[in-house]
């Protein structure tokens, strides 16, 4: 009952104060542990292709166990002291691990610099929020990295940590920010990540299978609710959902292009080496900056269908 109080509660934090900077944030402990994790077992193991993907296992073991142990303890301590301190602390951390108002505040940051003329501070405020090169992006190109980000990470960051915060609490979702981060800073394809990241890469796929999917099909029923075209976001998601190295990414990204009757993907520089990449969607029309703040109504209304169904699912658990 109180973690789902928690829960509540935290979903109302984010959506009110979104990231506050300048407090302590679990996720930049996490980040890092794994910075540390990775050169103290990059020195144990050899430094051979299955040295380094031994370490990337270890890597993952250890960062996820501590972060599921240390706050699961934590807890403990605070609830055996006082339910309300207990709630507090877990509110907290639940408002930590949620991510859409500043997914929303960073994809907006993109959108007033485009909209003011800056190219080159749009490319910079891009850069904060997407792994690929971003100084030779047009303003189209911008746009795009914004809209595909806050697709995915309609997933990444909203839905996905509250499906494991409905099943767990607070230790569970932070143990999925973990698998996530782990991903984000090490699940790269060229060196020197390729090995390493191997496991973290993996695991990230597999935690997020189920809550990519249902992301998918809350976005669709978001997307009619908003008015959007969904019957092309259906043909959309059907043809396209696995165009993308990762099994997950194009599920949302797949559904945002249909509904918005845009083209998103395709060919990208990362760390100076160009990928090519599958297009996601149709170019029924040309992609505006005006998609950026279209997109985050989507998330958005997302997020409060995620929010619905995992405190139906909770509160069935309850009774």
């Amino acid at each position: 009952m109180w973690s789902f109080a928690a829960l509540m509660i935290g979903f109302g934090m984010d959506l009110v104060l979104g990231d506050p900077h300048g407090i302590p944030h679990p996720v930049i402990a996490i980040g890092k542990l794994i910075s540390w994790a990775e050169k103290a077992f990059r020195s144990v193991f050899p430094k051979t292709a299955a040295g380094e993907r031994i370490a990337g296992a270890a890597v993952w073991i250890s960062v996820s166990g501590i972060s599921f142990l240390v706050s699961a303890l934590v807890l403990f301590l605070f609830y055996r002291i006082s339910p309300w301190l207990g709630l507090a602390a877990e509110s907290i951390l639940c408002w930590q691990i949620l991510a859409a108002k500043s997914l929303r505040d960073e994809s907006m940051k993109v959108y007033a610099a485009l909209k003011s003329g800056d190219t080159e501070l749009a490319r910079h405020a891009v850069s904060m929020i997407v792994g690929r090169d971003t100084a030779v992006l047009d303003e189209a190109g911008i746009t795009r990295a914004a809209v595909e980000t806050v697709a995915e990470n309609t997933s990444d960051g909203v839905v996905a940590p509250l499906v494991f915060l409905t099943l767990g609490g607070a230790p569970l979702g932070l143990f999925y920010k973990a698998v996530n981060t782990m991903d984000s800073m090490l699940g790269y394809v060229d060196p020197p990540y390729k090995n390493i990241g191997l496991v973290p890469a993996k695991m990230d796929d597999l935690m997020n299978y189920i809550p990519a999917r249902l992301s998918a099909l809350l976005m669709l029923l978001a997307g009619g609710i908003l008015g959007m075209d969904i019957q092309n976001g259906w043909k959309v998601f059907r043809r396209d959902r696995y165009n993308h190295a990762s099994p997950n990414s194009a599920q949302t990204e797949s559904v945002c292009a249909g509904l918005m009757g845009l083209q998103l993907a395709g060919d990208a520089w990362y760390h100076g080496v160009l990928h090519r990449k599958k297009y996601i969607g149709d170019p029924i029309r040309c992609i505006e900056m005006e998609d950026i703040p279209r997109c985050c109504r989507l998330m958005y209304a997302t997020s409060i269908l995620a929010l619905i169904l995992c405190a139906s699912i909770r509160f069935l658990i309850l009774l």
